[in-house]
């Protein structure tokens, strides 16, 4: 069994624990795993350099210190429309793209983007007790990620609604009830039953396996991206907005 591991500028940790399996760790457990821009490229970087290694066939996404991701760097976010913003599109790039399965395993707490990017993986399992949020509006912004597309298409159009415009925390049964996670597991497993799952995928047809995912994603690939265009369109203006800039302050001072 390979326990090679690398990093990638500090906050990705790279694992490669079984055979044709590739853990890809957000490590900046003192943020809560939260996403600034170099954590962004970095992640994009290792989910491109995953999907072109011959010897990788499926792509893990987790979290260090017991929590998948608390969402965006809020300090990215008080800067304004900066090019950083754009981290959170080459992270959305790379999942769009990767023709390789890519699942989540997610425990602690995912907010924010640590939401919608699992509405890209092809799998994803959550330990019991993980608390969920999309707090975008109550940060003065606005959908991201397609989520705004992706999201009623798997909860329908009142559930959408709710957990994007209310923000409320919601539990893992919640959001295996949304179609955001495949299922709930015990706490503190998740990452042992995505990576059974990863092992599983790995043994079969790699090439059967591509093709499955391209055939599942090919009448949805336009309206994701468009709907991704919009969203950070949108969402760039809100962000410079005096409503989001106070909602930052207010989160700053509270999380002090």
């Amino acid at each position: 069994m390979d326990t090679t591991s690398t990093s990638t500028p500090e906050t990705v940790r790279i694992q490669d624990d079984r055979e044709g399996v590739r853990v890809l760790i957000i490590d900046r457990p003192a943020q809560r795993n939260a996403l600034d821009h170099a954590t962004y490229v970095a992640l994009a970087a290792a989910l491109q350099e995953a999907d072109a290694a011959p010897n990788i066939r499926v792509i893990v996404i987790t979290g260090a210190g017991g929590t998948f991701t608390s969402g965006n760097d809020i300090e990215d976010f008080q800067k304004g429309p900066q090019p950083e913003t754009r981290g959170g599109v080459l992270l959305f790039d790379a999942l769009l793209a990767a023709r390789k399965p890519v699942l989540a395993a997610i425990e602690g707490y995912a907010v924010g983007i640590g939401v919608t990017m699992l509405l890209h993986c092809d799998m994803a399992y959550a330990g019991a007790g993980t608390r969920f949020r999309m707090p975008f509006i109550a940060l003065g912004l606005s959908p991201e990620g397609a989520s705004s597309y992706l999201l009623p298409r798997l909860a329908g159009d009142k559930r959408a609604a709710e957990l994007l415009m209310l923000g409320e925390w919601f539990d893992a049964a919640e959001a295996a009830d949304a179609g955001i996670i495949n299922r709930v597991v015990d706490h503190g497993t998740a990452l042992t039953q995505t990576l059974e799952r990863a092992s599983a995928l790995a043994m079969l047809p790699a090439a059967s396996i591509e093709a499955t995912k391209s055939l599942l994603r090919q009448h949805r690939g336009a309206e994701v991206r468009e709907a991704l265009r919009v969203e950070y369109e949108v969402f760039s203006e809100r962000l410079a907005s005096a409503e989001a800039q106070e909602a930052f302050g207010r989160f700053q001072r509270k999380d002090r």
